[in-house]
């Protein structure tokens, strides 16, 4: 591909700045690569295959573009990439589209530390659009791919799951547990709408072992576990079945920043959570926002030793069936499907609001020293149903309710109620107002959680506040997660974008936004008249749909990021 090159845009002194951060950005190899070399895939090529003639060329950094256009479906299978150098798909030109009768979408199959992205065009926040699966699933990963990337896809209407990646065992068990893992399998930034199954369906729900006939013989077969799994930043809207599942996944595993909306709208039994943790699952479950499901909020059938906290959980399975009560759903459910014996749950700092029937239902008594502290639980549907007076709220009752006496649980500074207005908290944001009783009101961490819903500091002043949102004010902000001078926030962004630094100098501040091709689209300077804190806000709601880079100048400190707009 004909590319302008590097040393010729560093010439140009407006991007001069702009070009050589980008070469200290989290994906720099693959932007550079995408302006100096790469194969180009024409959009009439439904199978890319690393073993055929001119692809068994392609080597580890390489990257491959997908032509935009329309296609029925594409095959992608049989590339290596290394874990510093991997292979790149990509698309190039605008918008790849894929609408398909057939049973898949995309499939990938036989990769190895490979990247699939939707980034290759600036103008486009999801890049590879896949409108349309009659018989099949958006995407699909398997036949031992592992060490994966998949951002920036858009997934809709797919008569099964959005994304499906797990290589199940067969009688030639080289998937089985003690021949394969599935390593580094990361899944963000995609947007997935309108599927019959799950949203999101990682790793093998058969964790305890399936049964296949082998030679004649009824065999047990362990299917493989996943090392490091990173689920985040993922849009999906109304789903069949769970909106995310994860499971088979004991190590490693993080789901965060993830918004659920409308799951589990086909009803089916043992198929409704907006987020869930299946067998063999050690998942740190935070910082996510599941709205108006029919299924549980977070459902965890995972082994324990695993945080849930500073969720928010909005209607869970309010919906569902509305006037059959024993039909039941809750914000957060935890059960002993494979549990670690002695393993402990953490349960904190979420807000719990209008479930259908227990805010927290807790039925795990293999596991020990459980903790459930800090969280908001506000107008169960069952509050009303149990024949306690639900003024103990001991365990007992619609707000935690634990079935089984033995279990071994710690309530610790929890705020139950059933008018939301008495928690004192915004009812479109859900933020702390100033008058708040969850102020300075949550239970003091060993192990401290140093962010809450919004990325901003917890522990303002050396008290917890309960709940999701800690309330902010003056200079109590965090400048971000990575500690550097400035947080933008939310981001992503839709319209409002709030802009908070340090000035350390008494002069103007510049601050600046660009495409990820260079181009200034916005700029604003404000006067310094006293160091410290500094806020600056931005109507982002004219820009386009992507991801932007954005630096901000002060005297001689300057610090460059980037958010995307949605």
């Amino acid at each position: 591909m004909k590319t302008v090159s590097l040393k010729k845009q560093c010439q140009k002194k407006l991007l001069l700045l702009f070009s050589c951060f980008i070469l200290t950005a989290n994906f720099s190899a693959l932007q550079l690569k995408a302006q100096t070399s790469g194969w180009l895939t024409d959009s009439t090529i439904n199978v890319i295959d690393g073993s055929s003639p001119l692809y068994n060329n392609v080597l580890p950094g390489d990257t491959v573009y997908i032509k935009a256009g329309n296609r029925n479906k594409l095959r992608i299978q049989n590339f290596k990439g290394t874990l510093i150098k991997p292979v790149t798909f990509m698309n190039a030109g605008g918008i790849v589209t894929i609408s398909t009768n057939d049973y898949y979408g995309i499939s990938i199959l036989n990769c190895r530390y490979a990247r699939f992205s939707g980034q290759g065009d600036s103008s486009n926040f999801y890049g590879i659009q896949v409108k349309r699966v009659a018989n099949g699933a958006g995407i699909g990963v398997g036949a031992l791919s592992s060490d994966y990337e998949i951002d920036h896809i858009s997934i809709e209407n797919c008569a099964t799951e959005g994304i499906i990646a797990k290589t199940d065992p067969d009688c030639s068990f080289r998937a089985s547990r003690d021949s394969f893992t599935q390593f580094n399998t990361s899944i963000h930034d995609n947007f997935i709408a309108d599927v019959g199954d799950e949203g999101l369906y990682i790793g093998s729900s058969y964790y305890s072992g399936m049964r296949l006939t082998c030679n004649g013989k009824d065999t047990l077969v362990m299917p493989a576990i996943l090392n490091i799994v990173k689920v985040y930043n993922n849009i999906v809207k109304r789903t069949g079945w769970d909106g995310i599942q994860v499971s088979s996944a004991p190590l490693h595993c993080q789901i965060h920043h993830n918004t659920i909306i409308n799951d589990s709208q086909a009803g089916t039994n043992n198929q409704m959570s907006g987020i869930l943790m299946g067998g063999g699952s050690k998942c740190d479950c935070y910082n996510n926002k599941i709205t108006d499901g029919k299924g549980d909020g977070i459902e965890d059938h995972g082994l324990g030793g695993n945080k849930i906290y500073n969720n928010i959980i909005l209607n869970a399975g309010k919906s569902f069936q509305p006037a059959n009560a024993s039909q039941m759903k809750h914000g957060i459910f935890v059960s002993d499907i494979s549990v670690m014996q002695d393993s402990s749950f953490c349960i904190l700092f979420n807000d719990i609001i209008n479930p259908k029937s227990d805010g927290i239902r807790f039925q795990s008594v293999k596991s020990k020293h459980n903790l459930i502290a800090s969280n908001l639980i506000i107008n169960p549907g069952n509050f009303n149903l149990y024949e306690t007076d639900n003024t103990s709220f001991n365990g007992n009752d619609a707000y935690v309710m634990i079935p089984n006496g033995t279990a071994d649980v710690q309530l610790k500074n929890n705020f139950f109620t059933t008018n939301i207005t008495v928690a004192g908290i915004s009812l479109t944001d859900y933020a702390v107002l100033p008058s708040s009783p969850l102020i300075n009101r949550g239970y003091q961490l060993e192990h401290s959680i140093t962010a809450d819903f919004n990325n901003a500091r917890r522990q303002v002043g050396g008290y917890y506040d309960i709940g999701a949102i800690e309330y902010q004010s003056g200079d109590d902000r965090l400048f971000d997660t990575a500690g550097s001078k400035v947080l933008l926030f939310p981001n992503p962004v839709q319209s409002k974008l709030n802009i908070r630094y340090l000035a350390t100098d008494i002069s103007t501040t510049l601050f600046q936004v660009f495409t990820l091709s260079g181009q200034l689209v916005f700029q604003q300077s404000k006067q310094i008249l006293f160091p410290g804190m500094q806020e600056l806000q931005m109507n982002a709601g004219k820009l386009l749909s992507g991801m932007y880079f954005y630096s901000i100048q002060n005297g001689q400190s300057i610090a460059f990021g980037k958010f995307s707009k949605l």
